[in-house]
């Protein structure tokens, strides 16, 4: 589980797929467009392209990489998985339509950058092609990334009414279309400025999603632990300076390791260590991972890639141990205790680490697309935890996640000095501790995103507006791209 603006997981294939970025200023200096399409055989391969993802046809994307791209690109991978990159990126785009060549100042030599518009959001995207020998210019490397878009004029400024307007036309055309299943909610603190459902929490029930439905949180379960273990801080039974070596002992990892690793740097990010998603787990058996100690087997092994403390690297490991440092200090159960401090408090009262075998009530399913698949769809309950936990995997709301935003900024669950704490960038990796941080054009934002196979929620506090924006799907990245747009209209409504 990652964070948005962390790449989506990896769809490799001679292609790499990056999720959307979240909006941007006008592009600054350092780039030209030149809105003609090239010439000769280059703007045919272009094209080709362009014309294969917007197909949606398994024929033409073979004939496209048949006839347009080099035999090396071509056996990078089975052809089948290059066409379900085809397929990943028309349904996440809508289709693409051309805008320019990009050329940048230093020149970029071996690589022509295409820049393309979206038709579901109107991002905008940099298709990278590296061309192979003249004359026939054959496709022999390319990539899809997410585009600063083209230097011009801001666009027009919208009133609060005419932002959610937009929005939830958006939002309602992709529920037609059927790239949004799921639900959403933007408030003005703590004033519910729209809600909106769509999609199914179960294909083979055919049950529909409502604004209560419990979805999948992905990562944004790290907020919960963050902001649990900076209450500690706050009471003095813990320090953000231990080493976690005071709390863990050499049944998780030697203490070699725990020694150097601080309570700080799993909150950061910046302990060194990996995934517990690794090649034990994916060997294992789901049932057993449901208590914090179950969980042993999958993390001893871990080492620190770097010096702790040196830089930033997102570790799932890192923030579960983070975890099992609030069971220790404390002396509960990890998960009572999150439920009394922090789900408690916020009233949060649909949100917890549900396994996954009792029978919750209107609880979404996760579903990732499956081209090859009679029915396209693929769920994900033998890919993921039985029951989430520290870093991720539990279930929440709209409703709820925005319940636990008004908390946090209310102080009711760390005091405000200590919230400036969780939200201030910490190593330049825009992340706080247990908090994505970032500036956008509608000023501070801080949150958190999740993403898995048939997972991806996203919550967003505009710091300084006041808006919260809250979007949960069961689908792959079925939540960030519409957040980052939702983000950009807020952006543009006038101040009072």
């Amino acid at each position: 589980m990652k964070p948005r603006r962390i790449v989506l997981p990896a769809l490799a294939l001679g292609l790499l797929l990056a999720t959307a970025a979240r909006a941007q200023q006008p592009a600054p200096p350092g780039f030209q467009d030149s809105t003609g399409m090239p010439e000769g055989q280059k703007g045919a391969r272009i094209r080709g392209l362009i014309e294969a993802v917007n197909s949606g046809d398994r024929d033409r994307i073979r004939r496209f990489l048949d006839e347009d791209c080099t035999a090396e690109f071509r056996g990078m991978v089975p052809v089948d998985e290059h066409i379900s990159v085809f397929f990943g990126f028309m349904r996440d785009t809508g289709g693409i339509e051309f805008y320019s060549v990009r050329g940048y100042v230093p020149e970029r030599k071996d690589e022509t950058v295409v820049i393309v518009k979206d038709r579901n959001f109107a991002n905008w995207w940099g298709l990278a092609f590296r061309f192979g020998e003249a004359p026939g210019y054959l496709v022999a490397g390319l990539g899809f990334s997410p585009a600063r878009p083209p230097a011009g004029p801001p666009e027009p400024s919208l009133t609060e009414k005419e932002a959610i307007a937009e929005i939830r036309a958006l939002a309602a055309g992709l529920v037609a279309k059927g790239w949004l299943s799921g639900t959403l909610l933007i408030a003005k603190g703590p004033n519910a400025l729209l809600t909106m459902a769509g999609g199914e929490a179960s294909k083979s029930y055919h049950v529909p999603n409502n604004i209560d439905t419990k979805f999948n949180l992905g990562s944004m379960n790290k907020m919960f632990t963050a902001t649990a273990a900076a209450r500690l801080v706050e009471l003095g039974k813990i320090s953000f300076d231990d080493p976690i070596s005071k709390y863990i002992d050499e049944t998780w990892l030697p203490k070699a390791i725990t020694d150097k690793i601080t309570v700080r740097h799993l909150a950061t990010h910046t302990s060194g260590l990996g995934s517990y998603f690794n090649e034990v787990y994916d060997r294992s058996s789901r049932a057993l991972f449901r208590k914090l100690e179950d969980y042993k087997p999958l993390i001893k092994d871990d080492k620190p890639a770097f010096t702790p403390g040196e830089r930033f690297q997102y570790s799932n490991t890192g923030m579960f141990l983070l975890g099992v440092v609030i069971e220790k200090a404390t002396g509960e159960d990890y998960f009572d205790h999150i439920r009394k401090t922090i789900y408690g408090p916020a009233g949060m009262t649909n949100t917890d680490c549900y396994e996954m075998d009792d029978p919750v009530e209107n609880l979404a399913v996760g579903y990732s697309p499956d081209w090859n698949s009679p029915y396209r769809w693929q769920n994900n309950l033998y890919k993921h935890v039985i029951k989430g936990g520290p870093a991720g995997g539990g279930f929440s709301t709209v409703r709820d996640l925005h319940r636990f935003a008004l908390a946090l900024l209310a102080g009711k669950l760390v005091s405000k000095e200590t919230l400036q704490t969780l939200w201030t960038d910490y190593k330049g990796g825009n992340y706080g501790y247990g908090f994505t941080v970032a500036q956008g054009p509608g000023g501070k934002v801080v949150g958190h995103s999740g993403g898995f196979d048939g997972i991806n929620s996203e919550l967003d506090i505009y710091v300084d507006s006041g808006y919260i924006v809250v979007v949960m799907s069961n689908y792959d990245n079925g939540a960030s791209p519409l957040a980052a747009r939702i983000g950009r209209a807020l952006a543009r409504v006038k101040s009072p």
